[in-house]
């Protein structure tokens, strides 16, 4: 019996200090922040701290990061965020579409792989700052080589416009901005300028401005909004609703602060960095925003034919809104004021909000922090944990996993490091702020509410606008029967997305 009891208790032992997940594939990134991220020496870093800097990688550039210890210590500042070693698995500054399947393969790899410890091995030279990491899963996007293949499913030109804009995504200018994976943003303005420059004969300037301003608002326009809705009502007045906000910010707002250098300057407007965030240099890297996307080679693609469907139908409307007049505004959008519609600068999607729990106790999102059992050190970074009892040095702490459905969220609690201690020093223990049922202001009932979502610091200076949009819907996919829909997108009950007019 007692022979029994010692292997059972061995047994509950074993599986109670069982491996812990490796630390994933990281990606780095600071929005709308310089493209260049400093690393330090490993060696001088206790001494120097994050001063002296010994080189740098970009923004975008995948690493898989590990805590160096020493003398029993792990590497930190003196408020306990760890600077990690790191294997750098893509180079942002050097990837090419190899890249792609190596940044899949190595996450993969990774997702199950479980570890005593996080430590680095011997001879890591170089340390980061773990709140520039974040465990993305998107790999880097390029677009495919140009085919010489004739394709038969390319759309006509509708409009003088239109006819350009194409002709700049089948041009090598465009060609040549997602070649390298860094710098896209500038490299699209470049490669419009020198388009411009090319055809100064065959169009006249001001239709050649008025393409690259159009160009410009559509792609901000797409990947702004929900590219899953593809070409149902709901999206394609999503996107009516996001052009509309980029043209009263270059006509009817034009500060330079949002973007805008001169009334009309709906390129500067629609990828300025802060206030459409898409633009940021990361994102650029793994979305397609700056693709060339109606390349005619790609129509019977499924991905891009999808994307040429939902600029199709919004193209009318857009040109409308962008250079048409007062009668043209309250003609696509029918049910609102003139007045309520030249002042809609502002709106946000609900669901994209930060998370935000206040049904769960102790609650706490961890940009980075070391956690220990013994001598074994743990990295605990960009991940919820729910903060358990009080210990020497800490908190007993369990994973705090979400995940996202389309009607709710759906939390788990999971002791993935159980006997391990989170720094002390990097649990606050504070309440959300602005947290609210779905993200949206008060003045809705909810028989039950799916998710809470914190809301902007500018939600009160305005009022929410529910507009109409009358469009011709094609489903999802972009394929089914074409029906002619009204569809309300905003108003006080909407819980997707939320314009909002008279913000200043």
């Amino acid at each position: 019996m007692k022979r029994l009891l010692l292997l059972l208790t061995l047994c509950i032992s074993s599986s109670a200090w069982a491996g812990i997940p490796a630390t994933q594939v990281m990606t780095l990134y600071r929005f709308n922040s310089a493209l260049e991220i400093p690393y330090y020496s490993s060696k001088s870093f206790r001494d120097t701290g994050p001063l002296v800097p010994v080189g740098t990688l970009a923004q975008g550039s995948s690493v898989v990061p590990c805590l160096v210890v020493d003398d029993g210590k792990p590497l930190t500042d003196n408020k306990g965020v760890p600077y990690v070693g790191f294997q750098v698995i893509v180079d942002s500054r050097t990837a090419t579409p190899a890249s792609v399947e190596n940044f899949r393969n190595n996450v993969k790899q990774r997702q199950d792989m479980t570890v005593a410890n996080h430590h680095c091995e011997g001879g890591v030279q170089y340390v980061l700052e773990v709140r520039s990491l974040y465990a993305m899963t998107k790999a880097p996007f390029f677009d495919p080589p140009p085919s010489t293949e004739v394709r038969t499913g390319a759309t006509p030109p509708r409009s003088e416009l239109d006819q350009i804009v194409r002709n700049f995504h089948n041009s090598t200018y465009c060609d040549s901005i997602n070649r390298n994976l860094t710098g896209r943003r500038d490299a699209l303005q470049v490669a419009w300028d020198r388009f411009i420059l090319d055809r100064k004969n065959r169009w006249p300037d001001k239709s050649l401005q008025r393409a690259k301003h159009l160009d410009y608002t559509m792609r901000t326009a797409i990947f702004e909004g929900h590219l899953e809705r593809g070409c149902n009502a709901y999206g394609a007045c999503e996107r009516n609703i996001i052009a509309l906000s980029i043209r009263n910010r270059g006509l009817e707002s034009c500060v330079m602060r949002q973007g805008c250098k001169a009334p009309g300057d709906f390129q500067g407007v629609s990828s300025s960095v802060s206030q459409y965030n898409i633009w940021d240099e990361y994102l650029t890297q793994i979305s397609g925003l700056t693709s060339c996307y109606l390349r005619d080679d790609l129509a019977d693609d499924g991905k891009y034919s999808k994307l040429q469907s939902m600029y199709t139908q919004n193209l009318d409307d857009v040109q409308r809104i962008l250079f048409g007049n007062d009668q043209d505004l309250v003609a696509i959008f029918p049910h609102n004021s003139l007045s309520d519609l030249k002042k809609l600068t502002h709106y946000y999607h609900a669901p994209a909000m930060g998370k935000c729990f206040p049904n769960h106790d102790r609650v706490e999102y961890m940009s980075g922090a070391v956690a220990r059992r013994g001598n074994n050190f743990a990295l605990i970074a960009d991940t919820r944990i729910q903060v358990d009892q009080k210990t020497q040095g800490g908190y007993f702490f369990r994973n705090f996993l979400v995940r996202e459905d389309p009607a709710r969220d759906v939390a788990t609690v999971v002791d993935n490091y159980p006997g391990f201690v989170v720094d002390g020093r990097r649990v606050t223990l504070q309440a959300p702020s602005r947290c609210a049922p779905y993200g949206i202001p008060s003045g809705c009932r909810f028989n039950e509410i799916g998710r809470y979502r914190k809301t902007p610091s500018w939600i009160n200076a305005g009022n929410p606008l529910e507009l109409r949009c009358r469009i011709d819907d094609q489903g999802e996919t972009c394929q089914g029967e074409t029906i002619s829909k009204t569809v309300k997108v905003g108003g006080v009950c909407d819980t997707q997305m939320r314009p909002v007019t008279g913000v200043k």
